[in-house]
């Protein structure tokens, strides 16, 4: 047998030609809905029950069901219940005249709003009690000047219902489930911002740069951000990742500048734009990314390094940002202002009942990350990795995922489980990193800022890598070497049958063939993106790609699949003599019975990028802000 064909020196391999391909694999995945988060238009919601004059701060929102609050005390209601005389906006009494600035609940048997004078009101289901603030003075007959009545604009809680609400000179009221209480503060600064990460740590911040931080037990501390921004609002991302929003007044700009600052594993760094902002107000997850609202009707929508700047059709300053039950958001303002990017806000509230008793054969697992995550390996120990954004990578064992230790801040799209030889990582940068179980090592580095996309092996001493501009990798067991692939052509996936029987996919339909000598094409027969391959026999090959295509290869000839899915498929697995998954976006799953594709009713509409069958029958899915997915059931068609 010739031996394999490797390219020349790594030192001597030419740069990329294509600088944007490295990009594409992103943007595909998002598809191209007109509706996607970076398009789609926002405009208003009708028949808002409030003054013209009203600025509204903060809402609350459950299946049916919505409440936002504003000045004057003001709480607006709308139940989009079956039952419901009025689908309207309507005014309920609050118990207050004091501006609301936030609210936030477990359920709407149980709100709590905050605002003006250390307000707060709670709704129990049928009316609005007052709780705290708002003290009078009997003497002056005047606001008394006490701490209880330090202004508070912001809050959140956990599931068990505690709650945290942060204000003026450096606030922190805490409610127990019973009462109301102050806690004490490492700042005089005030704080306009609070959020919860997934492992329970709180984040609160304000002026000055101010960042403080609790683990809930009532003890804050303060974090050494060196930015000097006004925050007036964090959102976690993970338990080691903030995206803080606000501003500063600039003289130049003869105004305020808005700012966005990120703070990953320990470190804050400004997020750089290409253009100046106004103010800005509030950040939420949303889609696949962070939603930002700010003055003068600006909403923007960042994800990754990508900001895109959103249509409102509004000048109105916007205050703050509500989910909705579907993934869609309301953003609301002053002059009673109230947008949405839903075609229909009846329906994004309160979804179709058919959707409602719908039932899934999938649970959505707790990441502990919003990360995107781009891989799913099981490993020969019966346990599951999952990679993604920001170095992260995560390992499921006793029935829960926890994270290893961060590699860096590249994303990690493909890993690959070489047994007592280690947990390889390929990513961004041309990369390949080693965990021994203790820590990650640099395996190999082609330094060219090349992705790494996909791995996989016959061995411990026979792996393979495939990424953008052709990139074919080999470890023989002593070292990383550099194939011919033929191609610039970026390469999506890698699945092997054996070291002279392997397939690699890629841009424009194509499929290379590695037969133990050299690379060569093996059309398809289509023209499409092909992001993944899998197969249990040489007869049995399937491909998924761009617009729902499906190709099976019988051992003699590929066949095209006709499906009734047109958003793209990302990935697909299976496990010998068993009947394959396929994943893509939103939400997407299908399932083959053996004769033909069968969708599965998935509980998210949030793209997924990976699926992985394991050896005992177990499936896991994966993909954007951190959703994981575990089927929780089977039947007879999962087996020939």
């Amino acid at each position: 047998m010739k031996p394999p064909a490797y390219a020349e020196p790594l030192d001597t391999v030419n740069p990329p030609v294509n600088q944007g391909r490295r990009s594409l694999f992103r943007r595909l995945a998002q598809g191209t809905d007109p509706s996607a988060p970076h398009k789609a238009p926002w405009h208003r919601v009708l028949e808002v029950a409030a003054g013209e004059g009203d600025v509204l701060w903060s809402g609350w929102a459950t299946a049916h069901e919505a409440f936002v609050v504003g000045d004057e005390g003001r709480v607006l209601h709308f139940d989009g219940s079956a039952d419901a005389q009025d689908s309207l906006w309507q005014t309920m009494p609050s118990s207050t005249r004091l501006p609301l600035h936030a609210i936030w609940g477990r359920s709407r048997n149980e709100l709590h709003a905050v605002g003006w004078m250390g307000t707060v009101v709670s709704f129990d289901g049928e009316q609005w009690h007052h709780r705290r603030g708002g003290i009078i003075d009997e003497a002056s007959q005047h606001y008394a000047s006490c701490v209880e009545n330090s202004p508070l604009f912001d809050i959140t809680g956990d599931e068990t219902g505690r709650a945290w609400a942060v204000g003026d000179d450096g606030a922190i009221v805490y409610f127990d489930g019973h009462t109301w209480q102050n806690q004490p503060s490492p700042t005089r600064i005030n704080l306009r911002g609070i959020a919860r990460a997934p492992g329970g740590r709180l984040f609160a911040v304000g002026g000055e740069g101010t960042v403080i931080t609790s683990a809930g037990d009532g003890h804050w501390e303060a974090l050494d951000c060196p930015i000097g921004a006004g925050f007036h609002a964090v959102v976690a991302l993970s338990d080691d990742e903030l995206l803080m929003a606000g501003g500063r007044y600039f003289i130049d700009a003869s105004g305020f500048r808005g700012e966005l600052v990120r703070w990953r594993d320990g470190c804050f760094t400004a997020v750089e734009v290409d253009k100046a902002m106004p103010r800005l107000r509030s950040l939420r997850a949303y889609k696949n990314g962070v939603l930002i609202a700010g003055d003068q009707g600006h909403l923007y929508y960042l994800e990754g390094n990508r900001l895109d700047q959103l249509r409102t059709d509004s000048r109105h300053d916007l205050m703050d940002i509500v989910p909705l039950p579907t993934g869609e958001a309301l953003t609301v303002g002053d002059f009673s202002t109230i947008l949405t990017a839903a075609p229909d806000f009846v329906k994004a509230l309160a979804p179709d009942e058919a959707d409602l008793v719908k039932k899934s054969d999938w649970d959505i697992l707790d990441s502990g990350t919003k990360h995107n995550l781009w891989g799913l390996r099981a490993a020969a120990d019966g346990s599951v990795y999952a990679c993604g954004d920001g170095g992260t990578v995560l390992h499921y064992c006793d029935q829960r995922w926890q994270a290893l230790p961060v590699i860096n801040e590249a994303a990690v799209h493909c890993l690959w489980d070489a047994g007592d030889a280690g947990l390889y990582a390929g990513g961004q940068m041309g990369q390949i990193f080693c965990y021994d179980g203790n820590a990650w090592r640099v395996a190999f580095d082609l330094h060219l800022d090349i992705t790494i996309l996909d791995m996989w092996g016959s061995g411990p001493d026979s792996i393979y890598a495939v990424g953008d501009e052709g990139l074919v990798l080999h470890w023989n067991g002593e070292k990383w070497n550099r194939m011919i692939s033929g191609t610039k052509s970026a390469l999506y996936s890698i699945w092997g049958y054996d070291d002279r029987h392997i397939l690699a996919v890629g841009d424009f339909g194509l499929v290379l063939r590695w037969n133990g000598e050299n690379w060569s094409e093996f059309y398809a027969g289509t023209e499409n993106f092909l992001f993944d391959v899998w197969g249990d026999a040489l007869n049995n090959i399937f491909i998924v790609g761009l617009s729902g295509t499906l190709v099976h290869f019988d051992g003699e000839r590929w066949t095209l699949t006709p499906t009734r899915a047109r958003d793209d498929l990302m990935a697909v697995d299976g496990m010998p003599g068993g009947h394959p998954y396929a994943v893509g976006t939103q939400g997407n799953i299908l399932h083959f019975d053996g004769l033909q594709w069968q969708p599965e009713e998935s509980p998210t509409s949030i793209g997924l990028r990976a699926i992985c069958v394991c050896p005992d029958g177990a499936v896991y899915a994966a993909g954007n802000q951190g959703i994981i997915l575990k089927r929780h059931s089977s039947s007879n068609k999962d087996q020939k």
